[in-house]
């Protein structure tokens, strides 16, 4: 019982700061495949959730924490990436987006910065998170044996 709390309570928070690790360790710690994809989907949305509702503070807190002792640019790749993701396909195109390429954290800190709505915000990233999840967990749990890397975490 005690075991199998803590598998879900870590795969919670794997899942909280990167989405595809949720599936991975849900296949290799031997839970069920609803179970992991209730739990990803779950660990996403406390990312999400949080961070919405924490909002500017939040987001301030972050970036400083992610950009400690770095000369921050402001013309990056990866930052024109971001404004060509937000400008062709807005909140829609980051949420999609999100689990498989940015991250929770990442997803929510774009989201805020380009000023959405909480609300939406948080309706985009659950259909995104329900959707990736499915799709994640059904490649791991069925093909899992398959995949070399996932192998050898099992």
């Amino acid at each position: 019982m005690l075991d199998q709390l803590a598998k879900y309570i870590s795969l919670l928070f794997i899942s909280a700061v990167k989405f595809l690790f949720g599936p991975i360790m849900g296949f290799t710690t031997g839970l069920t495949i609803v179970e992991t994809t209730v739990f990803t989907v779950l660990g996403m949305m406390l990312t999400v959730v949080t961070l919405t509702y924490m909002g500017t503070k939040a987001r301030v807190k972050i970036l400083t924490w992610m950009n400690r002792g770095k000369v921050r640019r402001l013309f990056t790749k990866r930052n024109r990436m971001i404004v060509r993701v937000w400008q062709g396909y807005g909140m829609k195109g980051v949420a999609f987006l999100t689990p498989i390429l940015f991250g929770p954290p990442i997803g929510m800190l774009i989201a805020l910065s380009f000023g959405e709505k909480k609300q939406r915000i948080i309706s985009y990233m659950f259909l995104s998170a329900v959707f990736w999840g499915i799709i994640m967990n059904i490649i791991i749990f069925y093909f899992g044996e398959h995949i070399e890397w996932v192998r050898q975490q099992y």
